[in-house]
């Protein structure tokens, strides 16, 4: 069972001064010196003081239930499914969302529960540091460099959702309780700096017993996510003065290419992580919570069985509690990958139908629920399903299934597009070709993977062909968004695939030969529906014993709802402060962005 543990009431006490901004606040420092000695000095009473540092991912306004929902729609391949009814939820996605919006606006969200874990992250940091000689090879060293990483998280997850924001490296006193915000830049060059010493002193998937599993950071992680960092710390971003690169000399593109290829080809050579045999294998893995480390999942955000929502709130629609779980009406299928971006796959790839799922799950009769074909223009991640869990959901709040924050496919590729950039296509040829080797059967290998590759012989087109790689792979993930801000992409590719959805609703251009008719039947199983006419080209009716379906909803206000009319979503790359944190904070912050 999947579970943070905290070592006694002395380690929760710890912590107390992480909870309230007052006089009892600023003692709070002073009171819990002594028990640092003590804590930081005992490897087990150190972990309980580290795991600690990872409750606030699953507070109640926390991750679980703001950030992960709503982060990262809406992009050119996943939207939130009812975008078009307008309201402070779709505002969130749309690019439109103001300070005082009514999911974000309290003293309990997401921006507190961050700070609330970097604070916890500092404490922990500066206890081992004068308390636990934490080297290499040491329990104490490896905490130290978790806590370095699970610090790194919150403050990449904070950057990439608000831009510049209070840079806390140490634990908070009274002189330092309010904080403007920090250039991003000084930021981004400490996580640099932290993760570079957290690999230092974190084994490699397998190689301790604190690295068995995917819930425990790992070194292939640590250089991944230092990649990662690196890649958005040089792209292109909003600043308070425009959409640009960084004109920091320490983050310019050659630089931090260069590091982020260094550091995926550590992870790739180090054969401590590996891609899984298929694509479906990944993801039935990951709803069967298997957090074994050594596979694909380099590491997953932890909740507890009776915390999270990530099937809760992605999974394909169950109207009902049914057959595969008992977590409550209409759960799933908030969001789903916009309509066109199922027949922007090639049919042999077999990503498409693990990632696009058509139907949902009706109302259970005596227990059994049904698939159901739902309607064009809304369909569901089918990397999350209830009906691939081993375990048989029954809290009506949550699922308890983990976040896979990332994977050794985005190492691969992010070595393909730092490779091509320094070296050329032929560099990045091979990251490029394991990924789709995957994707593809092995009797298709010489057209899909290698001819396909190998004529991507400039740098602009295997670029492109990495940005359209990444869709395929990635979708119902939430990793799009940044990956189009800091290329550049975002206006671009959302208004790229607000043609697209017309040209599949007219049936015309590159969707001209996409069905406007469904068939369908169910099984022998009287619960799964065979479906006749979702590939391209499949027109004729199949027989009498299939019932034909329209395949052709897809409303002009929905179409549009993927970005709010006259919002430039370039210039709403980020949500807003929310009103209450600028309100508490005695004047030193404000929004930036015409918020």
């Amino acid at each position: 069972m999947k579970k943070i543990v905290i070592a006694g009431i002395i380690i929760a006490g710890l912590f107390s001064s992480c909870q309230d901004i007052g006089d009892d606040y600023l003692e709070a420092p002073a009171k819990s010196t002594l028990d640092e000695s003590v804590i930081f000095s005992n490897a087990g009473l150190a972990k309980g003081a580290v795991d600690g540092i990872k409750i606030p991912f699953a507070e109640t306004n926390s991750y679980r239930g703001r950030f992960l929902p709503w982060y990262g729609l809406n992009t050119d391949t996943e939207w939130y499914n009812t975008s078009q009814t307008a309201g402070d939820n779709a505002d969130l996605c749309v690019y439109d969302a103001k300070p005082t919006n009514t999911q974000m606006n309290t003293t309990n969200n997401v921006w507190a529960m961050m700070y609330s874990g970097i604070e916890r992250a500092n404490i922990c940091i500066r206890g081992l540091r004068n308390f636990g000689k934490p080297e290499p090879g040491t329990d104490l060293g490896y905490l130290l460099g978790e806590s370095l990483t699970l610090r790194a998280i919150y403050y990449a997850d904070l950057l990439k959702t608000w831009g510049d924001v209070p840079a806390r490296f140490e634990p908070i006193n009274s002189q330092t309780i309010y904080l403007a915000k920090t250039n991003r830049d000084e930021i981004y060059k400490q996580l640099l700096k932290d993760l570079e010493e957290a690999a230092t002193l974190v084994p490699w998937p397998n190689q301790s017993s604190n690295t068995t599993t995917v819930e425990r950071v790992n070194k292939a992680f640590v250089k991944g996510l230092r990649a990662r960092l690196a890649l958005a710390a040089s792209g292109f971003q909003q600043y308070p003065d425009g959409i640009r690169r960084s004109k920091d000399a320490e983050l310019s593109v050659e630089k931090m290419y260069k590091l982020a290829l260094d550091e995926c080809r550590s992870v790739i050579s180090s054969g401590s992580a590996r891609l899984e045999s298929s694509f479906e294998t990944l993801w039935k893995n990951y709803n069967q919570e298997n957090i074994a480390a050594g596979g694909e999942s380099l590491w997953e955000l932890p909740f507890a069985d009776g915390r999270g929502r990530m099937l809760f709130t992605f999974a394909v629609r169950h109207t009902t509690n049914d057959q595969f779980h008992a977590n409550g009406s209409n759960r799933g299928g908030a969001a789903g990958p916009l309509p066109h971006v199922f027949y922007d796959y090639d049919q042999a790839d077999s990503r498409r139908n693990v990632t696009c799922v058509p139907y949902k799950y009706g109302a259970a009769v005596n227990g059994i629920a049904k698939q159901e074909l739902g309607a064009l223009d809304t369909w569901y991640f089918g990397k999350y399903r209830y009906e691939w869990m081993k375990r048989f959901v029954t809290s009506t709040n949550d699922d308890g299934v983990n976040k896979m924050y990332m994977r050794y496919a985005e190492i691969l590729l992010m070595a393909a597009e730092t490779a091509n950039e320094l070296e050329g296509p032929a560099a990045a040829a091979p990251y490029l070709k394991e990924i789709r080797r995957r994707a593809f059967a092995p009797a298709v290998h010489a057209q899909k993977v290698d001819n396909y590759v190998n004529a991507l012989n400039s740098k602009t087109t295997m670029f492109n062909a990495i940005v359209e790689e990444h869709k395929f792979e990635f979708t119902g993930e939430m990793e799009r968004k940044q990956a189009l801000i800091r290329w550049n992409l975002l206006k671009a590719k959302l208004d790229e695939a607000k043609v697209k959805m017309a040209n599949l609703k007219a049936r015309t251009a590159e969707y001209a030969d996409v069905p406007s008719t469904l068939y369908f039947k169910l099984g022998t199983d009287n619960v799964t529906l065979t479906i006749y006419g979702l590939n391209r080209g499949e027109v004729t009716n199949p027989g009498v014993d299939y019932t034909s379906f329209a395949w052709t909803k897809l409303d002009d206000a929905k179409l549009n709802s993927l970005y709010k009319e006259g919002v430039n979503p370039d210039n709403r790359q980020f949500w807003p402060i929310w009103q209450v944190f600028i309100d508490g904070s005695n004047g030193k912050l404000t929004n930036d962005y015409g918020y």
